[in-house]
């Protein structure tokens, strides 16, 4: 199944945290591609300092339970906490889609149920895999990047 992982970093240095998440995710994905990185703002939290972000998209043969828990475990493994909801992090990875997988369980959902509104996920990921297919609207990457641009603009 197609596996899409946003990655994100705004303590520290981010570029090295980026660089360890995608050597990582080389053991979790197959033939991963990374798109463009990019530096933004944060989004819904009070002041931190710039994030940069990535998508990685790769084939993964893993279900989305220990899919998530390979991502929190490489979160861990280079020094994220937790301290507050929205805090600042040294490395962030988030499981937005998963093939044409839905699932809403416990702390797991798929696809991740804010990703339409995020350009920071939808531009990179519009870059690598435009054709990639939310299973909820049926809408493709670049499509929805389209509505998120045009919603924005008004």
């Amino acid at each position: 199944m197609k596996a899409v992982v946003a990655i994100g970093s705004n303590l520290g240095d981010r570029r090295a945290a980026i660089d360890y998440a995608i050597d990582r995710l080389k053991s979790l994905l197959v033939n991963p591609t990374l798109s463009e990185v990019i530096e933004t703002e944060p989004e819904g939290v009070g002041p931190q300092p710039l994030f940069l972000n990535a998508v990685a998209v790769g084939d993964t043969s893993l279900d989305p339970r220990e899919l998530l828990d390979a991502l929190l475990d490489i979160e861990r493994d280079f020094g994220r906490t937790r301290p507050a909801p929205g805090a600042a992090r040294t490395l962030d990875l988030d499981l937005v889609l998963l093939g044409d997988t839905i699932v809403d369980a416990p702390g797991l959902q798929v696809p991740h149920p804010r990703f339409r509104e995020r350009f920071f996920v939808l531009g990179p990921l519009s870059g690598v895999a435009p054709e990639m297919r939310d299973p909820i609207t049926g809408m493709q990457a670049w499509e929805l990047l389209r509505a998120l641009l045009r919603d924005e603009t008004r």
